[in-house]
């Protein structure tokens, strides 16, 4: 579970902020802070994963919040105004989104922040993402992904336990998906390295999948493997 808090002081970015958390389930809200101000005093004395951060606020913004305390929580700057995304990242924030914010775009931020989070806590055996299809999140654990294939529109999710279908794209999915952990291997196909039980003729097999190899990956790819 990952705790989260929001420092935003306009009311109707707050309402979309906790609407859109309340649609993960491993994000747990512990409040909402209009100012910074506030939101230091709860900080120094509870534990926060992630922090929803707006960089304009009365009193304190965000950008001398970061300056003025220590954080050790993993912060996603939330901002109407392009200018600060440099000096966000000059303080390591995690990710950077511009409103208004879709939830696609959130997802991605969360999906990223909670890799992060996961990998300082030492969370190896399993890394959760979410899959978005139809009109809910799918949580999948990366370490039972089988491979991913491209039909038409749609992403075919296979694991070990289930099959899901998606809109997501392939470079949605390879944002979201540890990069040590699995490879392109064709237009259409995305896998697991660690599924790979045997590799013949420029055919991957998985299972009694046989996955092809195409010119344009498969560079990348051995290089990768080996």
């Amino acid at each position: 579970m990952v705790d989260c808090i929001i420092i935003e002081d306009e009311p109707l970015a707050v309402e979309k902020l906790v609407l859109f958390i309340n649609k993960i389930p491993n994000l747990n809200l512990l409040g909402t802070f209009n100012s910074g101000i506030d939101a230091i005093g709860f900080l120094n004395l509870n534990t926060v994963d992630l922090i929803f951060l707006d960089i304009e606020m009365k009193e304190l913004s965000g950008i001398q919040l970061l300056e003025s305390i220590s954080i050790k929580s993993k912060v996603i700057i939330t901002t109407a105004y392009e200018k600060y995304a440099i000096k966000g990242f000059e303080l390591q924030v995690c990710d950077f989104l511009m409103k208004p914010i879709t939830f696609e775009r959130f997802l991605k931020s969360y999906d990223k922040a909670n890799y992060e989070i996961e990998r300082e806590k030492g969370v190896k055996s399993v890394s959760k993402i979410f899959i978005k299809t139809e009109y809910r999140l799918e949580g999948v654990d990366t370490n039972k992904i089988l491979y991913i294939e491209g039909m038409g529109d749609y992403r075919k999710l296979v694991t070990t336990e289930k099959t899901i279908m998606t809109l997501q794209t392939f470079k949605d999915l390879e944002d979201l998906l540890p990069t040590d952990k699995f490879c392109r291997v064709h237009n259409s196909y995305l896998v697991s390295i660690e599924k790979i039980e045997k590799i013949e003729r420029n055919r991957i097999q998985i299972q009694k999948k046989l996955i092809p190899i195409s010119h344009s990956y498969s560079k990348h790819f051995f290089k990768k493997i080996n």
